[in-house]
């Protein structure tokens, strides 16, 4: 007997972390860069000028779920 296998869509209604760069006017290749040289949320805040909740939610959204995620719909 056959099991029913969900399947796995390949998009989500998540913003790409480039978007959320973007709409908080922060360069997109520089807080990638400070991810590679594991700079702290704090170090990283100060360049930008924000605040380190802000680098913290996004750093979290590059660890979830990478670089980019795929929007769309059915």
């Amino acid at each position: 007997m056959e099991e029913f296998i969900r399947s796995r869509v390949p998009w989500s209604t998540e913003p790409s972390l480039k978007t959320k760069t973007d709409e908080v006017g922060i360069g997109f290749d520089v807080f990638i860069e400070g991810l590679k040289n594991n700079r702290t949320d704090a170090e990283m805040a100060a360049e930008f000028g924000v605040t380190e909740k802000l680098i913290a939610h996004l750093r979290d959204h590059f660890m979830r779920f990478g670089v980019g995620s795929i929007m769309g719909q059915d």
